[in-house]
């Protein structure tokens, strides 16, 4: 643990000479001394899955989570292609992300090259709160949001991780589910004063083909500007024992028609991890 953390600092206030990168893990190390893995955890059995509705339940089962632990966290690995506008060429991207599901956390860095210089994306959602930082070149900020509207927006995302890369952590009571028929169910996520919403649509294996929200609002041009966003999924893989999504899509659905800024496919995913994984 870094000096500061002892000292009870906030590591998202951290000065703007440090890195992206060293603030990234400086927040990682500071949240699972926060919220360190617990020796045991309870096995999601097939009884917990009595009350969610019927698609939500065999898309819990076909994944492979009865029998596990319910998850206290995970580290995802994905590689991108991301778009600035529709019709320009993609950056190729990589990001690292730590999820903690206790007391719910995002830590995300993206790191990308744009016109030969090197740029980072920090997301930090903790204590109910986000920001959003993207630096170039380690000194320019060219996008830093914080305060209550990207809060909102983040809660969204945190909501879209749980439900399609943590299956396990689906049984957490902040959730609120509602049949809609045998292939969709709509969700609601509270999260201190943050309530979010989200419709999730499920094919004939039970598997998650999309999600979609009306409460993460589009904020690419500056300013927020509510929107319908969603997440895609196009192609489904078995790791580690289990079956889930490998890629999927970031789409807006814009006046001017759908633009996906984001095709992701999974690198790789751990779950319960004891402490940040060198990189």
């Amino acid at each position: 643990m870094t000096s500061s953390v002892a000292m009870g600092r906030d590591p998202i206030a951290l000065t703007n000479d440090r890195s992206l990168r060293a603030r990234f893990d400086a927040i990682v190390a500071a949240e699972f001394a926060a919220q360190p893995l617990q020796p045991s955890s309870e096995t999601v059995t097939s009884a917990d899955l009595a009350g969610l509705p019927d698609p939500v339940r065999r898309y819990v089962e076909r994944s492979g989570a009865v029998g596990r632990p319910r998850p206290q966290n995970m580290r995802v690995v994905l590689d991108a292609y991301m778009y600035r506008k529709p019709g320009q060429s993609p950056m190729r991207a990589r990001s690292v992300q730590y999820t903690f599901f206790g007391r719910p956390t995002r830590i995300f860095l993206m790191e990308a090259r744009m016109f030969g210089l090197p740029v980072r994306a920090l997301h930090v959602y903790r204590e109910e709160a986000a920001t959003f930082t993207v630096r170039v070149a380690s000194t320019v900020n060219m996008v830093n949001l914080r305060g209550p509207e990207i809060s909102a927006a983040e809660t969204v995302t945190v909501l879209n991780d749980l439900c399609l890369m943590a299956p396990g952590a689906l049984l957490d009571p902040r959730l609120a589910w509602t049949e809609v028929d045998r292939r969709t169910a709509r969700v609601m996520f509270a999260n201190g004063p943050h309530r979010v919403a989200a419709t999730l649509e499920f094919n004939d294996d039970a598997e998650l083909t999309d999600f979609w929200s009306d409460d993460r609002p589009d904020s690419s041009g500056g300013s927020f500007v509510p929107m319908r966003w969603h997440t895609p999924i196009s192609e489904h893989c078995d790791i580690d024992g289990m079956h889930l999504l490998h890629r999927g899509g970031a789409v807006y659905d814009r006046p001017d028609g759908p633009f996906m800024y984001g095709d992701f496919t999974l690198n790789s995913i751990g779950f319960d991890v004891a402490g940040p994984v060198p990189t």
